[in-house]
């Protein structure tokens, strides 16, 4: 079996450990937080793969979506709802910055050595700045809305 496949599988059983750490009392903001961040990324990734700016030529279900179902349905909106349970509401702006600086900046570098080492994820006319600001954005949106739909900021 190929690195890919064991990369693709470490990542399942990683996102889903995450899952068991999230506290019972946020299981609602962490349900919201995925579903929502699987419509961006079901939005977004299929307008970049079919734009032809990053391609994955390794990927479950290949037959169905040029997509990464691994990356953009299960571990990115998982990771999201992890931030999402677990952000400073009560620290200063400077760490909220800090906290989307970190989350993007770790993801980011990850996406680089995975396209640099593996054929999981291949840049066509995309670089790594673009997933930054693109990760640092969805998480953006899906924390307005999730403050948004539980709009007593008990978030």
């Amino acid at each position: 079996m190929r690195i890919e496949w064991w990369i693709l599988l470490a990542v399942y059983a990683v996102a889903t450990g995450i899952l068991f750490f999230i506290p019972k009392n946020k299981i609602r903001l962490a349900v919201v937080a995925f579903l929502f961040k699987q419509i961006i990324t079901f939005l977004i990734g299929l307008v970049v793969v079919q734009l032809g700016l990053l391609e994955y030529p390794i990927r479950f279900f290949s037959s169905v979506s040029r997509t990464s179902f691994t990356y953009e349905y299960y571990a990115f909106p998982v990771i999201c709802a992890a931030f999402n349970v677990w952000y400073p509401n009560d620290r200063s702006k400077l760490i909220q910055i800090g906290y989307y600086v970190g989350y993007t900046s770790v993801l980011t570098m990850a996406e680089v050595v995975i396209e640099k080492y593996t054929d999981l994820i291949k840049y066509i006319h995309w670089e790594w700045y673009i997933s930054w600001i693109s990760i640092c954005l969805s998480f953006y949106l899906t924390r307005s809305f999730c403050v948004w739909f539980f709009a007593k900021g008990r978030v």
